[in-house]
């Protein structure tokens, strides 16, 4: 399989029978990474196997993880699946739209998905660069998890991937790994934080939240990041006037 695939990422899912059908709809279409954050049952769990209808492949060789940032943390684009912006000032794609761009993205891609009951949470989402919303009924926005990863996969597969020819011969940039921009955002906190710029305190939170979202912009490269973390550490410790 392709290392270029997007990964799946099931954030606190709670029933091992919704897992397996996750599974059994990501190989329908050629997936095959599976990444799972703080299952409410644990795992491995029994109710998985029989109703994933032979995709053990994807229930065998998926990953736990504790935290969705630590799910996360090696991908370069990520993807948080909801109905609601919830309040994000991030671009909203169609699951085609999204996939045409994962289909050509450099480094890893993931897509996050909610628990059954509720959805993604504002901390996953903010830990996404864009949002992927399916255009279904307003009055009746409820999608099962199997659902919702089929539509992302279905529109995946009707890319061929092999036929992706690079256009520019120039070597660009990677892409910056979510762990990158999660240090970037926090070396900014701490440096924002003895100046006092999180003043006064009740915006803080909002503050805090907009800086969050312009650091999970798209486009930002390991290059980008570690210049303005080169920036952020002069004011720190500004080098002596001679």
């Amino acid at each position: 399989m392709s290392t270029g695939q997007p990964i799946i990422v099931l954030v606190k899912p709670q029933l091992g029978e919704n897992i397996g059908k996750a599974a059994r709809a990501m190989l329908n279409f050629g997936l095959t990474e599976m990444r799972i954050v703080d299952p409410r049952d644990g795992w491995p769990n029994p109710s998985a196997g029989p109703i994933a209808a032979g995709a053990d492949l994807v229930l065998e060789q998926a990953q736990v993880f504790e935290t969705t940032a630590e799910a996360v943390a090696d991908c370069s684009h990520v993807y948080a699946t909801t109905v609601r912006k919830r309040g994000m000032t991030k671009e909203v794609l169609t699951p085609a739209d999204a996939a045409g761009e994962m289909t050509a993205a450099s480094g890893k891609c993931a897509i996050l998905f909610g628990p059954e009951r509720s959805g993604l949470e504002v901390v996953d989402v903010e830990l996404a660069r864009k949002i992927i919303t399916v255009p279904i009924n307003p009055d009746f926005g409820s999608l099962n998890l199997a659902q919702a990863v089929i539509l992302v996969a279905y529109e995946l597969s009707k890319l061929d991937h092999s036929n992706v020819q690079p256009t520019i011969e120039k070597k660009i940039s990677e892409p910056a790994p979510q762990i990158e921009l999660d240090r970037l955002y926090e070396h900014l906190e701490r440096a924002l934080e003895d100046t006092g710029y999180f003043y006064p305190p009740d915006r803080a939170p909002a503050t805090k939240i907009t800086l969050r979202n312009m650091m999970t912009k798209p486009a930002w490269t390991n290059e980008e990041v570690q210049t303005l973390r080169g920036v952020l550490s002069s004011f720190e410790r500004p080098y002596p006037k001679k």
